[in-house]
Protein backbone atom coordinates (compact mmCIF):
# COMPACT_ATOMS: atom_id res chain seq x y z
CA UNK A 1 0.00 0.00 0.00
CA UNK A 2 1.09 3.51 -0.70
CA UNK A 3 1.71 5.32 2.58
CA UNK A 4 2.64 8.83 1.51
CA UNK A 5 1.42 11.09 -1.27
CA UNK A 6 4.22 12.32 -3.46
CA UNK A 7 2.73 15.70 -4.17
CA UNK A 8 0.92 16.78 -1.01
CA UNK A 9 3.55 19.02 0.51
CA UNK A 10 4.28 20.96 -2.66
CA UNK A 11 0.58 21.45 -3.41
CA UNK A 12 -0.33 22.39 0.18
CA UNK A 13 -2.92 19.65 0.60
CA UNK A 14 -1.90 18.92 4.16
CA UNK A 15 -1.11 22.33 5.56
CA UNK A 16 -2.96 23.22 8.74
CA UNK A 17 -2.79 26.71 10.18
CA UNK A 18 -1.57 27.62 13.65
CA UNK A 19 -3.95 29.61 15.82
CA UNK A 20 -1.58 30.28 18.73
CA UNK A 21 -4.07 31.28 21.42
CA UNK A 22 -1.26 30.97 23.94
CA UNK A 23 -2.87 28.68 26.52
CA UNK A 24 -0.83 25.97 28.22
CA UNK A 25 -1.48 22.27 27.72
CA UNK A 26 0.31 19.03 28.50
CA UNK A 27 2.61 18.19 25.62
CA UNK A 28 1.85 14.47 26.00
CA UNK A 29 -1.87 15.07 25.73
CA UNK A 30 -2.65 13.56 29.12
CA UNK A 31 -4.77 16.58 29.99
CA UNK A 32 -7.25 15.90 27.19
CA UNK A 33 -10.47 14.66 28.73
CA UNK A 34 -12.09 11.53 27.34
CA UNK A 35 -14.34 8.68 28.29
CA UNK A 36 -12.75 5.41 29.35
CA UNK A 37 -11.22 3.19 26.67
CA UNK A 38 -13.85 1.75 24.37
CA UNK A 39 -12.29 -1.72 24.50
CA UNK A 40 -10.57 -1.69 27.88
CA UNK A 41 -12.66 -4.59 29.17
CA UNK A 42 -11.83 -6.91 26.27
CA UNK A 43 -9.80 -10.06 26.91
CA UNK A 44 -6.23 -10.33 25.68
CA UNK A 45 -5.60 -10.14 21.95
CA UNK A 46 -5.66 -13.21 19.72
CA UNK A 47 -2.54 -14.56 18.00
CA UNK A 48 -3.31 -16.17 14.62
CA UNK A 49 -1.43 -19.15 13.28
CA UNK A 50 1.89 -18.29 11.58
CA UNK A 51 2.03 -18.14 7.80
CA UNK A 52 3.70 -20.81 5.69
CA UNK A 53 6.39 -18.26 4.83
CA UNK A 54 7.24 -17.73 8.49
CA UNK A 55 7.30 -21.45 9.20
CA UNK A 56 9.55 -21.97 6.19
CA UNK A 57 11.99 -19.32 7.39
CA UNK A 58 12.13 -20.85 10.87
CA UNK A 59 12.83 -24.29 9.39
CA UNK A 60 15.53 -22.86 7.12
CA UNK A 61 17.22 -21.06 10.00
CA UNK A 62 17.09 -24.19 12.14
CA UNK A 63 18.58 -26.33 9.39
CA UNK A 64 21.45 -23.86 8.99
CA UNK A 65 22.08 -24.06 12.76
CA UNK A 66 20.99 -20.46 13.34
CA UNK A 67 18.92 -21.17 16.41
CA UNK A 68 19.03 -17.59 17.74
CA UNK A 69 17.45 -16.06 14.64
CA UNK A 70 14.98 -18.93 14.37
CA UNK A 71 13.89 -18.13 17.92
CA UNK A 72 13.47 -14.46 17.01
CA UNK A 73 11.12 -15.31 14.14
CA UNK A 74 9.19 -17.64 16.46
CA UNK A 75 8.73 -14.77 18.89
CA UNK A 76 7.73 -12.45 16.05
CA UNK A 77 4.88 -14.68 14.90
CA UNK A 78 3.89 -15.61 18.46
CA UNK A 79 2.92 -11.99 19.14
CA UNK A 80 -0.79 -11.05 18.73
CA UNK A 81 -1.42 -9.54 15.30
CA UNK A 82 -4.17 -8.99 12.78
CA UNK A 83 -5.72 -11.27 10.21
CA UNK A 84 -6.32 -9.69 6.79
CA UNK A 85 -9.25 -10.44 4.50
CA UNK A 86 -8.67 -9.14 0.99
CA UNK A 87 -10.88 -11.05 -1.45
CA UNK A 88 -13.49 -13.74 -1.91
CA UNK A 89 -17.22 -14.04 -2.26
CA UNK A 90 -19.62 -13.05 0.52
CA UNK A 91 -19.97 -16.73 1.40
CA UNK A 92 -16.24 -17.43 1.42
CA UNK A 93 -15.32 -14.39 3.50
CA UNK A 94 -18.06 -15.29 5.97
CA UNK A 95 -16.53 -18.73 6.34
CA UNK A 96 -12.97 -17.40 6.57
CA UNK A 97 -13.84 -14.80 9.20
CA UNK A 98 -15.81 -17.34 11.18
CA UNK A 99 -12.82 -19.69 11.25
CA UNK A 100 -10.68 -16.96 12.83
CA UNK A 101 -13.22 -15.80 15.42
CA UNK A 102 -13.98 -19.42 16.31
CA UNK A 103 -10.28 -20.12 16.89
CA UNK A 104 -10.04 -16.92 18.92
CA UNK A 105 -12.88 -17.90 21.25
CA UNK A 106 -11.54 -17.90 24.82
CA UNK A 107 -8.06 -17.02 23.50
CA UNK A 108 -8.40 -13.27 22.99
CA UNK A 109 -10.02 -10.61 20.86
CA UNK A 110 -9.17 -11.03 17.16
CA UNK A 111 -8.09 -8.05 15.08
CA UNK A 112 -9.68 -8.35 11.63
CA UNK A 113 -8.71 -6.20 8.64
CA UNK A 114 -11.33 -5.69 5.93
CA UNK A 115 -9.42 -4.73 2.79
CA UNK A 116 -11.59 -5.14 -0.30
CA UNK A 117 -13.11 -1.76 -1.16
CA UNK A 118 -13.38 -0.85 -4.88
CA UNK A 119 -10.27 0.92 -6.27
CA UNK A 120 -8.24 -0.28 -3.31
CA UNK A 121 -4.76 1.32 -3.27
CA UNK A 122 -5.59 3.12 -6.53
CA UNK A 123 -4.13 0.30 -8.67
CA UNK A 124 -0.72 0.29 -6.97
CA UNK A 125 1.11 -2.60 -5.23
CA UNK A 126 -1.98 -3.73 -3.30
CA UNK A 127 -4.50 -3.09 -6.07
CA UNK A 128 -7.73 -5.04 -6.13
CA UNK A 129 -11.02 -4.95 -4.31
CA UNK A 130 -14.66 -5.48 -5.09
CA UNK A 131 -15.85 -4.39 -8.52
CA UNK A 132 -18.70 -2.14 -7.38
CA UNK A 133 -20.56 -0.80 -4.36
CA UNK A 134 -23.21 -3.52 -4.38
CA UNK A 135 -20.63 -6.30 -4.44
CA UNK A 136 -18.72 -4.59 -1.64
CA UNK A 137 -21.84 -4.25 0.52
CA UNK A 138 -22.54 -7.95 0.04
CA UNK A 139 -18.92 -8.80 0.95
CA UNK A 140 -19.10 -6.69 4.13
CA UNK A 141 -22.37 -8.40 5.01
CA UNK A 142 -20.66 -11.77 4.74
CA UNK A 143 -17.72 -10.45 6.79
CA UNK A 144 -20.09 -9.28 9.53
CA UNK A 145 -22.04 -12.54 9.56
CA UNK A 146 -18.76 -14.40 9.99
CA UNK A 147 -18.10 -12.51 13.23
CA UNK A 148 -21.51 -13.32 14.63
CA UNK A 149 -21.86 -12.36 18.30
CA UNK A 150 -18.15 -12.77 19.10
CA UNK A 151 -15.88 -9.83 20.10
CA UNK A 152 -13.69 -8.41 17.35
CA UNK A 153 -11.75 -5.27 16.48
CA UNK A 154 -12.24 -4.41 12.81
CA UNK A 155 -9.72 -2.27 10.96
CA UNK A 156 -11.87 -1.05 8.08
CA UNK A 157 -10.08 -0.52 4.76
CA UNK A 158 -6.53 0.77 5.28
CA UNK A 159 -5.72 3.78 3.06
CA UNK A 160 -9.40 4.19 2.16
CA UNK A 161 -9.50 7.78 3.45
CA UNK A 162 -5.93 8.55 2.48
CA UNK A 163 -6.28 7.52 -1.16
CA UNK A 164 -9.72 8.42 -2.49
CA UNK A 165 -10.51 8.20 -6.23
CA UNK A 166 -11.20 11.61 -7.77
CA UNK A 167 -11.33 13.36 -4.39
CA UNK A 168 -10.65 17.08 -4.07
CA UNK A 169 -9.14 17.78 -0.67
CA UNK A 170 -9.43 20.94 1.40
CA UNK A 171 -6.26 22.45 0.08
CA UNK A 172 -6.33 21.41 -3.57
CA UNK A 173 -7.77 23.33 -6.53
CA UNK A 174 -8.59 20.04 -8.25
CA UNK A 175 -8.76 16.27 -7.76
CA UNK A 176 -5.90 14.54 -5.97
CA UNK A 177 -3.50 12.25 -7.84
CA UNK A 178 -5.69 9.10 -7.66
CA UNK A 179 -7.75 9.35 -10.85
CA UNK A 180 -8.56 5.84 -12.13
CA UNK A 181 -10.05 5.89 -15.61
CA UNK A 182 -12.62 3.26 -14.65
CA UNK A 183 -14.12 5.45 -11.90
CA UNK A 184 -16.71 8.14 -12.51
CA UNK A 185 -15.03 11.44 -11.59
CA UNK A 186 -18.38 12.93 -10.59
CA UNK A 187 -19.33 10.23 -8.06
CA UNK A 188 -16.21 8.20 -7.15
CA UNK A 189 -15.38 10.14 -3.97
CA UNK A 190 -18.94 10.31 -2.67
CA UNK A 191 -19.33 6.60 -3.46
CA UNK A 192 -16.26 5.86 -1.33
CA UNK A 193 -17.72 7.73 1.67
CA UNK A 194 -21.12 6.07 1.22
CA UNK A 195 -19.53 2.60 1.12
CA UNK A 196 -17.57 3.25 4.29
CA UNK A 197 -20.61 4.61 6.12
CA UNK A 198 -22.65 1.59 5.10
CA UNK A 199 -19.85 -0.78 6.13
CA UNK A 200 -19.59 0.84 9.57
CA UNK A 201 -23.34 0.60 10.04
CA UNK A 202 -23.43 -3.08 9.02
CA UNK A 203 -20.46 -4.10 11.17
CA UNK A 204 -21.83 -2.26 14.19
CA UNK A 205 -24.90 -4.49 14.05
CA UNK A 206 -22.71 -7.25 15.47
CA UNK A 207 -22.83 -6.80 19.25
CA UNK A 208 -19.16 -7.48 19.96
CA UNK A 209 -17.60 -5.44 17.14
CA UNK A 210 -15.49 -2.30 17.49
CA UNK A 211 -14.84 -0.79 14.05
CA UNK A 212 -12.22 1.86 13.26
CA UNK A 213 -11.72 4.11 10.22
CA UNK A 214 -8.53 5.13 8.43
CA UNK A 215 -6.82 8.40 9.45
CA UNK A 216 -3.48 7.72 7.63
CA UNK A 217 -0.36 8.48 9.66
CA UNK A 218 1.50 11.21 11.50
CA UNK A 219 3.39 12.45 8.43
CA UNK A 220 0.65 12.20 5.82
CA UNK A 221 -2.64 14.10 5.95
CA UNK A 222 -2.79 17.29 7.95
CA UNK A 223 -4.96 17.18 11.05
CA UNK A 224 -7.78 19.20 9.52
CA UNK A 225 -7.81 17.17 6.33
CA UNK A 226 -7.85 13.90 8.26
CA UNK A 227 -10.72 15.10 10.46
CA UNK A 228 -12.63 16.31 7.41
CA UNK A 229 -12.34 12.95 5.66
CA UNK A 230 -13.23 11.01 8.81
CA UNK A 231 -16.39 13.07 9.20
CA UNK A 232 -17.36 12.35 5.60
CA UNK A 233 -16.60 8.66 6.10
CA UNK A 234 -18.89 8.22 9.10
CA UNK A 235 -16.65 8.60 12.15
CA UNK A 236 -19.61 9.57 14.34
CA UNK A 237 -20.95 6.02 14.07
CA UNK A 238 -17.60 4.23 14.28
CA UNK A 239 -15.69 3.24 17.41
CA UNK A 240 -12.85 5.53 16.39
CA UNK A 241 -10.00 5.76 13.90
CA UNK A 242 -6.64 4.08 13.43
CA UNK A 243 -3.17 5.39 12.60
CA UNK A 244 0.08 4.19 11.06
CA UNK A 245 -1.20 0.97 9.51
CA UNK A 246 1.63 -0.50 7.42
CA UNK A 247 3.85 2.46 8.23
CA UNK A 248 6.80 3.35 10.44
CA UNK A 249 5.97 6.64 12.19
CA UNK A 250 7.06 6.98 15.81
CA UNK A 251 4.49 6.05 18.43
CA UNK A 252 4.87 9.34 20.30
CA UNK A 253 4.22 11.39 17.16
CA UNK A 254 1.27 9.17 16.29
CA UNK A 255 -0.20 9.75 19.74
CA UNK A 256 0.01 13.53 19.34
CA UNK A 257 -1.49 13.28 15.87
CA UNK A 258 -4.39 11.16 17.12
CA UNK A 259 -5.10 13.54 19.99
CA UNK A 260 -5.15 16.50 17.60
CA UNK A 261 -7.49 14.80 15.14
CA UNK A 262 -9.83 13.95 18.02
CA UNK A 263 -9.77 17.60 19.14
CA UNK A 264 -10.37 18.83 15.60
CA UNK A 265 -13.37 16.51 15.27
CA UNK A 266 -14.76 17.92 18.52
CA UNK A 267 -14.28 21.50 17.34
CA UNK A 268 -15.98 20.91 13.99
CA UNK A 269 -18.86 19.00 15.55
CA UNK A 270 -19.55 21.18 18.58
CA UNK A 271 -18.64 24.66 17.36
CA UNK A 272 -21.22 25.57 14.76
CA UNK A 273 -19.02 27.94 12.78
CA UNK A 274 -15.77 25.97 12.96
CA UNK A 275 -14.11 24.60 9.83
CA UNK A 276 -11.68 21.68 10.11
CA UNK A 277 -9.30 23.59 7.84
CA UNK A 278 -8.62 25.90 10.79
CA UNK A 279 -7.28 23.11 13.01
CA UNK A 280 -3.61 23.21 13.87
CA UNK A 281 -1.49 20.22 13.08
CA UNK A 282 1.90 18.70 12.42
CA UNK A 283 2.87 20.90 9.46
CA UNK A 284 4.69 24.17 10.02
CA UNK A 285 6.81 26.50 7.83
CA UNK A 286 10.55 25.98 7.85
CA UNK A 287 13.18 28.69 7.32
CA UNK A 288 12.37 28.84 3.59
CA UNK A 289 8.62 29.10 4.16
CA UNK A 290 7.93 25.55 2.98
CA UNK A 291 5.52 23.57 5.14
CA UNK A 292 7.14 20.48 6.65
CA UNK A 293 6.31 17.92 9.33
CA UNK A 294 7.34 19.29 12.71
CA UNK A 295 7.11 17.29 15.94
CA UNK A 296 9.56 19.37 17.91
CA UNK A 297 8.62 19.94 21.54
CA UNK A 298 7.99 23.60 20.81
CA UNK A 299 5.61 22.96 17.92
CA UNK A 300 3.82 20.12 19.70
CA UNK A 301 3.19 22.40 22.68
CA UNK A 302 1.91 25.16 20.38
CA UNK A 303 -0.61 22.81 18.76
CA UNK A 304 -1.90 21.62 22.14
CA UNK A 305 -2.16 25.27 23.16
CA UNK A 306 -4.28 25.96 20.10
CA UNK A 307 -6.70 23.21 21.11
CA UNK A 308 -6.78 24.06 24.82
CA UNK A 309 -9.56 26.64 24.80
CA UNK A 310 -12.38 24.67 23.14
CA UNK A 311 -14.22 21.35 23.41
CA UNK A 312 -12.16 18.33 24.36
CA UNK A 313 -11.66 15.44 21.99
CA UNK A 314 -13.63 12.28 22.72
CA UNK A 315 -13.06 10.21 19.56
CA UNK A 316 -10.82 7.23 20.28
CA UNK A 317 -8.04 5.79 18.14
CA UNK A 318 -5.58 2.92 17.68
CA UNK A 319 -1.93 2.88 16.60
CA UNK A 320 -0.23 0.17 14.52
CA UNK A 321 3.16 -0.43 16.16
CA UNK A 322 4.09 -3.53 14.17
CA UNK A 323 7.12 -1.97 12.46
CA UNK A 324 7.81 1.43 14.02
CA UNK A 325 10.30 0.56 16.75
CA UNK A 326 13.12 2.30 14.89
CA UNK A 327 10.91 5.05 13.49
CA UNK A 328 10.73 5.97 9.80
CA UNK A 329 13.55 5.38 7.35
CA UNK A 330 15.47 8.37 5.99
CA UNK A 331 16.56 7.74 2.38
CA UNK A 332 20.15 8.63 1.51
CA UNK A 333 20.51 12.32 0.77
CA UNK A 334 22.29 11.63 -2.51
CA UNK A 335 19.74 9.22 -3.93
CA UNK A 336 18.78 9.72 -7.59
CA UNK A 337 15.76 11.82 -8.49
CA UNK A 338 12.45 10.06 -8.04
CA UNK A 339 10.20 8.68 -5.32
CA UNK A 340 12.28 7.02 -2.59
CA UNK A 341 9.19 5.04 -1.46
CA UNK A 342 10.19 5.40 2.18
CA UNK A 343 7.06 3.42 3.09
CA UNK A 344 8.02 0.37 1.01
CA UNK A 345 10.18 -2.28 2.73
CA UNK A 346 12.60 0.28 4.21
CA UNK A 347 15.77 -1.31 5.58
CA UNK A 348 16.85 -1.45 9.20
CA UNK A 349 13.40 -1.20 10.80
CA UNK A 350 12.19 -3.00 13.93
CA UNK A 351 8.94 -3.94 15.59
CA UNK A 352 7.57 -1.49 18.15
CA UNK A 353 5.42 -1.47 21.27
CA UNK A 354 3.94 -4.89 21.92
CA UNK A 355 0.18 -5.17 21.32
CA UNK A 356 -1.95 -4.25 24.30
CA UNK A 357 -5.37 -2.87 25.17
CA UNK A 358 -3.92 -0.95 28.11
CA UNK A 359 -2.13 2.16 26.89
CA UNK A 360 -2.50 4.55 29.81
CA UNK A 361 -3.70 7.23 27.36
CA UNK A 362 -7.30 8.45 27.65
CA UNK A 363 -8.14 8.39 23.93
CA UNK A 364 -5.76 5.67 22.80
CA UNK A 365 -7.59 2.34 22.90
CA UNK A 366 -4.76 0.02 21.89
CA UNK A 367 -1.38 -0.56 20.37
CA UNK A 368 -1.86 -3.25 17.73
CA UNK A 369 0.24 -5.11 15.21
CA UNK A 370 -2.02 -4.59 12.20
CA UNK A 371 0.41 -4.97 9.33
CA UNK A 372 1.91 -8.43 9.69
CA UNK A 373 5.62 -7.92 10.41
CA UNK A 374 7.53 -9.99 7.88
CA UNK A 375 5.16 -9.49 4.98
CA UNK A 376 6.41 -7.42 2.04
CA UNK A 377 5.00 -4.02 1.16
CA UNK A 378 5.48 -4.79 -2.53
CA UNK A 379 8.09 -5.05 -5.26
CA UNK A 380 9.65 -1.67 -4.45
CA UNK A 381 11.68 -0.04 -7.22
CA UNK A 382 11.98 3.46 -5.69
CA UNK A 383 13.76 5.89 -8.03
CA UNK A 384 14.30 3.17 -10.61
CA UNK A 385 10.76 2.64 -11.93
CA UNK A 386 11.90 0.91 -15.10
CA UNK A 387 13.68 -1.85 -13.18
CA UNK A 388 12.43 -4.59 -10.89
CA UNK A 389 15.32 -4.44 -8.43
CA UNK A 390 14.99 -2.55 -5.16
CA UNK A 391 18.09 -0.32 -5.40
CA UNK A 392 18.37 -0.08 -1.61
CA UNK A 393 18.32 -3.82 -1.01
CA UNK A 394 19.96 -4.89 -4.27
CA UNK A 395 17.35 -7.56 -4.90
CA UNK A 396 13.79 -7.97 -6.12
CA UNK A 397 11.38 -7.58 -3.21
CA UNK A 398 8.50 -10.06 -2.90
CA UNK A 399 5.03 -9.00 -3.99
CA UNK A 400 2.81 -7.24 -1.46
CA UNK A 401 1.68 -9.62 1.28
CA UNK A 402 4.31 -12.28 0.55
CA UNK A 403 6.68 -13.27 3.37
CA UNK A 404 10.01 -11.44 3.13
CA UNK A 405 12.74 -13.31 5.01
CA UNK A 406 15.29 -10.45 5.08
CA UNK A 407 12.78 -7.84 6.26
CA UNK A 408 11.30 -10.18 8.86
CA UNK A 409 14.71 -10.83 10.39
CA UNK A 410 15.51 -7.11 10.44
CA UNK A 411 12.27 -6.38 12.25
CA UNK A 412 12.93 -9.07 14.83
CA UNK A 413 16.57 -8.14 15.41
CA UNK A 414 15.89 -4.40 15.65
CA UNK A 415 12.75 -4.64 17.81
CA UNK A 416 12.15 -1.92 20.40
CA UNK A 417 11.38 -3.30 22.92
CA UNK A 418 13.27 -6.49 22.15
CA UNK A 419 11.19 -9.57 21.46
Amino acid sequence: MRSILTNIVSSGLIVAGSLAFGCSADVQGEGIAASSSAISNSPELYTPKPSEGAKGQIASLQSSHNAADADLIRKLVATPQATWFTKGTPASVQQDVNVVVSRARNQGTPVLVAYNIPFRDCAQFSAGGATNAADYAAWIDGFAKGIGDQPAIVILEPDSLGIIPWFTSYYSPGPDWCQPAEADPATAASDRFAMLKAAVARLKQQPGVKVYLDATHASWLGVGEAAHRLALGGIDDASGFYLNVSNYQATNNSTHYGNWISSCLAYTKLLGNWDAAWCSGQYAPDATGAYVVNYSDEHVQAVYNDFSWGPKGTTHFLIDTSRNGQGPWTPPADHPAGDAQDWCNPPGRGTGVLPTLSTGKPLLDAYLWVKLPGESDGACNRWNPAGGIDPVRGSIDPAAGVWFDAAALELARNAVPSL
